[in-house]
């Protein structure tokens, strides 16, 4: 009889354990959602702009905006170019990224265009970092 108790009560308390963990998920997921909407909301003005955080760098023949999971080619107008201005001082080797915050459009590129697939015109610029970012990979000539 002993064992029959002992084994409805564990049972009851593996069932009420259970229970407690959804609702727990419910209400975690519910904050994460309001949280998730209101940095949309943040992020996306009612221009249709939004904020970007990522690496910039401008050569010769344009400027690219790299992200964590993403890549944009830049439209070169006034603010890239001033962007371009901005970073310039920054960095240490021609080939140096930059980490900026920008507002911008995101829109595709025009068919039958070279180029990125997403191009980001820049709107604002919010920051612009005082350091070079680490570079994923560096090449060093080294003499003998």
């Amino acid at each position: 009889m002993k064992k029959l108790a002992l084994l409805l009560t564990l049972a009851l308390v593996l069932v009420a354990c259970k229970s407690d963990n959804k609702e727990s998920e419910s209400v975690q997921t519910e904050t994460e959602t309001n949280t998730n909407s209101a940095l949309r909301l943040k992020n996306n003005v009612n221009d249709g702009t939004k904020q970007i955080k990522g690496e910039f760098i401008y050569v010769e023949d344009g400027a690219v905006l790299k992200g964590s999971n993403f890549i944009y080619g830049v439209e070169l107008n006034d603010l890239a170019e001033e962007l371009k201005n901005r970073v310039e001082p920054v960095k240490k080797d021609v080939y140096d990224m930059v980490p900026v915050t920008v507002r911008g459009r995101v829109s595709t590129k025009k068919e039958g265009a070279d180029g990125w697939d997403e191009i980001v015109t820049i709107t604002e610029i919010l920051n612009v970092s005082n350091t070079p970012a680490e570079a994923d990979i560096k090449i060093e000539d080294k003499k003998n």
